[in-house]
């Protein structure tokens, strides 16, 4: 179990090796995911042997009443690619469901898987939302909380954003523990990096991945973290023997 210091070091945000303050984090983080934007489907797919499309439609699932509810707005946020956004649109009704990304490589990609989804896009930060207190019903973000250089900001502009009884989902990364998690280590820190540098070309984001997993808080330290800024009966849901889980609540 790590200690309540190790616990404060790693969840403060992300950090790429290298940078030290928020601000050079998240421009670091942007331009990593601009540079393997063009492979990152790919990647995904063939990193998590394609459980990673189970985990956006079992999300997505969780939130269909919200979704199907009548005036619905969704914010689809670090929407990446577009793959959590899709899964949202199958299961709602007329929401409006709205994707942000800080990233233009993603975003682009993201605007074309969503052709025909009816979603719009729009350039944003996470710890800068465009959008007006209390706008949306539902806010999930899928495999983008964790690149975060600011945890706590990135859950206070969530609350923000929220309507009264509005829902959260941080669908991310977990480090399961026990015989699995020492596997799954293994693979994280040895195979995956190999494989991802080896189909990208390009070495540093999946070297970045698994030390952003470790440094990710642990699902007790989240929910703290969720109560502290005001979320309601928050929960942790995991996924595929706790290597991935969601997060939920309300405001």
């Amino acid at each position: 179990m790590p200690t309540r210091v190790q616990e404060e070091q790693r969840s403060t945000g992300a950090r790429p090796e290298g940078p030290q303050s928020e601000q050079a984090a998240a421009a670091a983080v942007q331009h990593m995911f601009d540079l393997i934007s063009p492979r990152y489907d790919l990647l995904n797919h063939v990193l998590s042997m394609n459980v990673d499309r189970l985990w956006w439609w079992r999300t997505a699932r969780y939130f269909r009443q919200t979704l199907r509810k009548p005036a619905a707005r969704v914010l689809d946020l670090c929407c990446g690619t577009g793959d959590m956004g899709r899964a949202l649109r199958k299961q709602a009704g007329t929401a409006e469901i709205i994707g942000a990304d800080f990233s233009r490589g993603m975003l682009a990609r993201g605007r074309q898987k969503f052709a025909g989804y009816n979603i719009f896009t729009i350039e944003g930060d996470a710890l800068h939302l465009p959008f007006a207190d209390r706008s949306f019903d539902l806010v999930v973000s899928a495999f983008g909380f964790r690149n975060l250089a600011n945890y706590d900001a990135g859950l206070h502009e969530i609350h923000r954003v929220l309507r009264i009884q509005g829902e959260i989902g941080i669908l991310d990364f977990n480090e399961p523990g026990g015989i699995l998690g020492t596997l799954y280590g293994f693979y994280f820190r040895n195979v995956l990096p190999r494989i991802g540098t080896l189909i990208s070309g390009v070495r540093g984001p999946y070297s970045y991945l698994p030390a952003s997993v470790s440094r990710f808080p642990s699902p007790s330290e989240m929910l703290g973290r969720m109560r502290a800024i005001g979320f309601c009966d928050p929960s942790w849901t995991p996924y595929t023997f706790g290597i991935a889980g969601l997060y939920r609540g309300r405001r």
